[in-house]
């Protein structure tokens, strides 16, 4: 749900902006959803490498979805000028596309076109429609960046639909459709090895497993790495690939190596937003919190709406003593989800540090309810605090809470 909370217009940017709003799937099957949201996040993905446009990330403009919402709406809540709509139809063989460049601040539309296509094309198609916003908006691009637009992740039509498959199970969270999005991304790298993608998404599986406690085997973190580095190794230019690495570095505790592949990432793709997130998520983890909230604006920028920034955030306003702030950013995180379990930790410790014994115990309660199996020998193995002093804090604030 679009949330009260987006409140104040956002000032557009110095460079053409745009928000790739959820393509509609009218194919009258929902279980075809998961192919036109694939096309959507496909298209931000090419747009999001352009040097020259501000784009905004999946996960802001996927909370519109379903939603019926005027350009201009979306254009004051995510600060951006242009707004792309459009619709997928698939039926057996054949996909219809229809898409719309609008001028939310004239409600002009730009440029309009629809495609109907063999399946097979669908890659050139999906390059063709971000030539056309492109070339609409006469934005000038390098030649690394023309060739990057022309760029297929797979030549494999079954391995890019298991791939579609196992995003959407992805962005559920959960346990169970963790190891659904692993049995996807499998089944797409075994029809195409070369899929450097579906390796980066499959090791963030076991990145997950790891890191929110759903598996204790020290073998679960070694896979992300391994995974990680072949996609690395297959394709350099993929900014999710440095990106995954960097965070199986952090999770290995070695920063250096971690803050090296993330600032690869942002520099292959200025409009990441995760890469942003996470090298501030890193600095954080090394005592550099005043560097943490200067990336964690320019991600927020991108990415209004992801509350994992909002996390990281109350993470920095700890480290710099601004206890208050801290608290409010965290409590936003629970607004959005309220079981996201790192929020309910560092809650814990805050209150525990400033006595609110009741709050940090009902915390403690939380966390168990999310995690009945929690204990602190696991988070002592888990969380990359390279620092000890830290993570001993950590710890301690987490036992004075109630949890063992």
């Amino acid at each position: 749900m679009v949330s009260s909370e987006k409140a104040p217009a956002l000032p557009l940017p110095d460079k053409p902006s745009i928000a790739v709003l959820p393509f509609v799937n009218m194919s009258g099957d929902s279980e075809q959803e998961y192919f036109s949201d694939g096309m959507t996040e496909d298209l931000i993905t090419d747009l999001s490498k352009l040097s020259s446009l501000f784009v905004i990330a999946r996960t802001s403009v996927f909370t519109y979805k379903g939603k019926a919402v005027k350009p201009e709406q979306v254009s004051r809540e995510l600060g951006v000028r242009y707004v792309v709509e459009g619709s997928v139809r698939k039926a057996g063989n054949r996909v219809r596309i229809t898409a719309q460049l609008i001028d939310a601040t004239t409600g002009y539309h730009r440029w309009a076109e629809r495609y109907d296509r063999e399946l097979q094309d669908i890659f050139a198609l999906q390059a063709e429609i971000a030539q056309k916003i492109v070339g609409t908006l006469a934005v000038q691009l390098t030649a690394g960046e023309q060739a990057r637009l022309r760029r297929k992740y797979t030549d494999n039509l079954e391995a890019y639909d298991y791939f579609l498959r196992g995003g959407e199970y992805l962005r559920r969270f959960t346990a169970e459709t963790n190891a659904q999005a692993r049995e996807m991304f499998e089944k797409a790298i075994a029809l195409d090895p070369g899929f450097a993608l579906a390796y980066a998404l499959l090791s963030v599986t076991y990145e997950r497993a790891w890191g929110l406690q759903w598996s204790q085997d020290p073998q679960t973190l070694e896979r992300a790495y391994t995974l990680a580095q072949k996609a690395v190794a297959l394709d350099d230019a993929l900014p999710a690939a440095h990106i995954v690495l960097g965070n199986a570095y952090w999770q290995k505790k070695q920063p250096d190596q971690a803050i090296a592949e993330m600032e690869r990432a942002i520099a292959l793709d200025p409009n990441e937003a995760s890469g942003y997130g996470n090298l501030a998520k890193i600095l954080n983890s090394v005592g550099k919190p005043e560097e943490a909230l200067r990336l964690l604006e320019k991600a927020m920028r991108l990415n209004p709406y992801d509350y994992e920034y909002l996390h990281h955030l109350g993470e920095a306003y700890i480290l710099t003593g601004r206890f208050e702030e801290s608290i409010a950013a965290l409590k936003r995180v629970l607004i959005r989800n309220p079981d996201f379990l790192p929020t309910h930790l560092v809650l814990a410790v805050i209150y525990t540090a400033l006595g609110w014994e009741e709050e940090a115990r009902e915390e403690a309660a939380e966390i168990l309810r999310i995690n009945p199996h929690f204990s602190l020998e696991v988070v002592r193995q888990t969380v990359p605090y390279k620092d000890q002093e830290g993570l001993e804090r950590l710890l301690d604030g987490l036992r004075k809470a109630g949890l063992k």
